[in-house]
């Protein structure tokens, strides 16, 4: 199925041409409908916590929130005024909710959701805790774009981390969506040995899979040699010239993760082109 509603979440006016780079042209591509999402933080005062917010302070945040909108809405009708496809500008106040709970409600009713890369000194939110909870809860693909993305259209050339998880199934099938009809695809299982990988059933078949779609899919094994699967995932991704990587995305419990550490904190935080995360 290929995507007809496009949701592009928008957090800073840095962030937001980059996104558009990426948005706008499968958006043409797939005559999707085009939803930029602005999310309008509150100023959230905790119980039990005594403390008198002035009235300026209140006014000032708003002024600043406003503004900010104002030139995120600017930039997404400058990329998209020129289309043909459906596009809109939404913004969302956050109220006593948080902006993320409200990027979660809007994400549900999308066939693709696309972030931006943390941005660092640019956003002064913790956006990998913001694309955690997106990914972690929306049900619904989410593609990362990486700060200052200049590469290609997405969709030729794609790396797929393939291991034996309903993540890694749910990404294999979720980038059917994007991906172009004769893309070259690389499923690339890292860890099993080699003999192992041609004897395994489950890449063997997701790979048939794939060529029954149209595509061009090769079957790789790597030894990680004492990287970690982020870093193999990277560097073969570089090797092959890839557009995108797609990956299943926080198999573990958030507890395992925030104490063990995970390849998709990694690959959120160290990627140099698109990621394709699915959860």
């Amino acid at each position: 199925m290929r995507p007809k509603t496009i949701l592009v979440c928008l957090t800073t006016a840095e962030q937001t041409a980059t996104i558009l780079k990426v948005a706008v042209p499968l958006a043409r591509k797939h005559g999707a409908h085009l939803v930029g999402l602005r999310t309008v933080e509150a100023i959230l005062v905790y119980p039990g916590i005594a403390m008198h917010i002035p009235e300026d302070t209140f006014l000032a945040f708003r002024s600043s929130q406003n503004k900010e909108t104002a030139e995120i809405e600017d930039i997404f009708e400058h990329h998209t005024s020129p289309e043909d496809f459906v596009s809109e500008f939404r913004v969302v106040r956050a109220d006593t909710r948080s902006a993320t709970d409200r990027m979660i409600e809007s994400a549900r009713a999308a066939d693709l959701v696309i972030m931006a890369q943390d941005g660092q000194d640019t956003d002064p939110r913790d956006m990998r805790q913001i694309q955690r909870d997106v990914i972690r809860e929306c049900g619904r693909p989410v593609l990362v774009i990486p700060a200052d993305y200049q590469g290609p259209e997405i969709g030729e050339k794609i790396v797929l981390g393939w291991s034996e998880t309903r993540e890694a199934a749910r990404a294999a099938h979720d980038v059917l969506c994007i991906a172009e009809p004769d893309a070259r695809l690389t499923v690339l299982s890292v860890g099993r040995t080699a003999e192992d990988l041609m004897a395994a059933d489950d890449a063997i078949a997701i790979t048939e899979m794939f060529a029954r779609h149209g595509l061009r899919p090769t079957l790789e094994h790597r030894d990680p040699l004492g990287q970690s699967i982020a870093s193999v995932l990277s560097a073969v991704a570089f090797e092959k010239g890839a557009d995108m990587i797609v990956t299943g995305a926080f198999g573990h419990s958030s507890t395992y993760d925030f104490v063990i550490g995970a390849t998709s904190y990694e690959l959120l935080r160290d990627h140099k082109v698109p990621i394709l995360f699915s959860k």
